[in-house]
């Protein structure tokens, strides 16, 4: 049996998947677990030397506040380094054709000479003018707010930026986790540094405060780590504070996208109004979902038509043969070699011995899992309908969107509700001539006698 193989396994950024990709991050992690080491080595010095005598001396709610925070903080930590930033997936060739040749700009002046296609274009939010630019990676228009990450290869949803320390791009699935964390750790940070200059103190007062330093070397070394990277924490969780409360990027800040110096009419249209409001939307809004499926299934190229039957023929196919030729695609394209061509004249013998069936007669589907069925024609005078599937077993619903390109795929079933036999007005527009229907997760090519 052949081995299927997941869509993460194929993805085409730079992106590292553990756990049968449920877990992504970036493929530069070194930094990230020199994170998670500060924290844990920290922390375990002063729940191991520091917490014994606090809890005796002071109260026995220290070391459980700080067990608290240091589970909340390794949480938020892995939620943001762990989960999808908000990849965008990437155009398939034919969805990359398609957008070209619609932004292609021929050159009237040189009839001979080809003129690049533009690179932007322009939609109005709330009345202010936002480009969308063309990735050339992604061979997509990238949405507002959205950019293309140099690290890991993507082109990420409210891209803030590429953070090594977390090994993740953050982007608008899990900025409020990286918010979180900077804002957790800050107070960890002062809460240890707090608790150990108490612990030091209280020590000196039988002996004076080098010797208390001499008995507690690990309270020295948490005092020095907790001293350097409060400032920085602290003022990151400063810096992202004001950015939630203005709802910006740490991308639109730095390039001054709203700048006041670009012109008075220049205003941020994503912003709620005010800074509840905006740190309402960002902080409590709900996570989007995943635009990359990276634990599905790659759908390779297949044929509906039985290996016995081709053998018994040596006629080529007429398959409907579905391909996923780019990861990332929200189409499925079919391939067909001679669609709505003749092939009465071509017979195919079934092997038990029936009428033959020409391959025009023989109606396949993929299903959503992958699998091709196939159904032939019955031979006896009509003497049962001509498929054992009426519209309602068909159940072909209209394309429901479930959000961010997630269609529902339609339901099949295989035992036979009611038979009837074949008339026009009840199959509607679905099994007409040369009908094609093509859903996200399968395509179905139906036609009649």
């Amino acid at each position: 049996m052949t081995k299927k193989t997941r869509k993460w396994e194929v993805f085409p950024g730079k992106n590292k998947f553990c756990c049968n990709g449920r877990i992504m991050m970036a493929r530069q992690t070194g930094i990230f677990y020199f994170t998670c080491t500060l924290i844990v080595v920290t922390c375990g010095l002063f729940f191991g030397f520091d917490c014994p005598y606090l809890a005796v001396h002071v109260t026995a709610a220290i070391p459980v506040v700080g067990g608290a925070l240091f589970i909340f903080v390794m949480a938020t930590l892995f939620r943001t380094s762990f989960s999808d930033p908000g990849v965008i997936p990437r155009a398939s060739p034919d969805e990359a054709a398609d957008i070209e040749k619609k932004i292609e700009v021929p050159n009237t002046t040189s009839p001979g000479t080809y003129r690049p296609p533009p690179r932007t274009k322009e939609v109005i939010i709330k009345g202010q003018v936002v480009k969308l630019k063309y990735c050339f990676t992604c061979k997509i228009f990238r949405p507002p707010r959205a950019s293309h990450c140099s690290f890991c290869d993507n082109c990420v949803e409210r891209f803030d930026h590429h953070c090594p320390w977390v090994g993740n791009c953050v982007g608008r699935r899990n900025y409020r986790y990286f918010y979180l964390f900077i804002l957790s750790l800050s107070v960890l940070c002062i809460y240890i540094f707090a608790c150990v200059l108490t612990h030091l103190i209280l020590r000196s007062k039988d002996d004076n405060f080098l010797h208390a330093m001499r008995d507690s070397p690990a309270s020295v070394i948490e005092a020095i780590v907790c001293f350097f990277s409060v400032w920085s924490v602290i003022g990151l969780a400063g810096f992202h504070t004001y950015l939630v409360g203005s709802d910006q990027t740490t991308n639109e800040d730095i390039k001054g996208s709203y700048s006041a110096k670009r012109g008075q009419e220049n205003f941020n249209p994503f912003s709620q109004g005010s800074i509840l409001r905006n740190c309402l939307v960002v902080l409590c809004g709900p996570t989007p979902p995943s635009l990359i499926d990276r634990r599905g299934f790659v759908v390779p190229e297949c044929s509906p038509i039985h290996d016995g039957m081709l053998a018994s023929s040596g006629k080529e196919s007429n398959a409907v043969k579905i391909r996923h030729e780019n990861y990332g695609s929200t189409t499925h394209y079919k391939n067909s070699s001679n669609i709505g061509t003749n092939t009465a004249g071509d017979p195919v013998v079934v092997s038990n011995g029936n009428l033959p069936v020409t391959k025009h007669d023989m109606i396949s589907y993929q299903t959503s899992d992958g699998t091709v069925n196939n159904h032939l024609p019955t031979v006896n005078g009509g003497k049962k309908s001509l498929w054992n599937m009426t519209l309602t077993q068909l159940n072909y619903p209209a394309n429901k969107s479930l959000g961010y390109g997630e269609v529902q795929p339609p339901v099949f079933h295989d035992t036979p509700l009611v038979n009837f036999p074949l008339a026009e007005a009840e199959v509607g527009p679905y099994m007409r001539d040369n009908a094609n229907a093509v859903s996200r997760g399968c395509s179905t090519e139906l036609s009649p006698l």
